[in-house]
């Protein structure tokens, strides 16, 4: 499983009209060379937010960037053409990625939908283990494959929901940012398969609310990063930690306590 006790989630350049923009690619490549090299693990996110971005590949094959397959984690959505995804996952099998963490993703209208009948789903829009299933039915033994799961959506229905991922052939999970200890993120290892903790490393608590969709003025109150981390290694020992809006102008020796 994934060989790492951090999980750096690290952007790709938005796409604009014309060429890559090299000052923004030399950027990428000079944060994933440095996160490689302090031991810890890449999640790249699929045009987040519904913003076309160049994708992971598009960026390790322009850049010459080495893969590490134990320590990489490639995002994928719904939001591509049934032929831009086959021609991701081939590209993502030359390349050695393996870890893939599915999500339904934001969509917008940049981005065209995936037609669920391409894949074998039955309803009118695909949904995340939809796609699990279809990677696991035609990439079999190729793509390790990971869901995620919102633990402050309604509850039992998100709890559901990762059933069905899970029977689709997820095999790891990763939880949304958790703020101190979590009774839903708790009930996770009942599956008994990995379960990443996403901790957010920004004093910006407005944009975490925003990315959960919540305006709970209670959520977050008095956060403060680094001691949240130090909760989250202590209630969750074994569990690799997925860093959001972790800096790169800092030391993370200095702020990271398992490195």
């Amino acid at each position: 499983m994934i060989d790492c006790d951090y999980l750096v989630e690290v952007l790709t350049p938005t796409r604009t009209e014309g060429a890559l923009d090299k000052p923004a690619a030399n950027q990428f490549a000079e944060r994933y060379y440095r996160v490689i090299e302090h031991g810890m693990g890449l999640s790249v996110p699929d045009n987040p937010m519904g913003q076309p971005r160049h994708s992971l590949l598009e960026m390790i094959e322009k850049a010459g960037l080495p893969v590490i397959s134990q320590r990489t984690v490639m995002n994928l959505n719904t939001f591509h053409t049934k032929e831009d995804l086959d021609e991701l996952l081939d590209t993502a099998e030359k390349v050695g990625i393996e870890y893939l963490l599915i999500v339904r993703g934001d969509g917008g209208p940049l981005l065209p939908k995936l037609d669920p009948k391409t894949i074998g789903g039955s309803k009118s829009v695909v949904t995340s283990a939809d796609l699990i299933r279809y990677l696991n039915r035609e990439y079999a033994g190729i793509f390790t494959t990971g869901a995620a799961f919102n633990q402050y959506n309604a509850m039992p229905l998100e709890s559901e929901r990762l059933k069905l991922k899970i029977e689709a052939g997820a095999q790891f999970v990763i939880t949304q940012p958790v703020m101190g200890k979590d009774a839903h993120v708790e009930a996770l290892f009942s599956f008994n398969i990995p379960v990443v903790i996403e901790a957010w490393m920004s004093k910006k608590v407005d944009l975490f609310l925003k990315s959960i969709r919540s305006s709970d003025p209670n959520l977050g109150k008095d956060f403060d990063p680094l001691s949240n981390l130090r909760m989250l290694h202590n209630a969750y020992p074994q569990s690799c930690i997925y860093l959001s809006m972790l800096g790169f102008k800092q030391s993370w020796k200095a702020v990271l306590p398992k490195l």
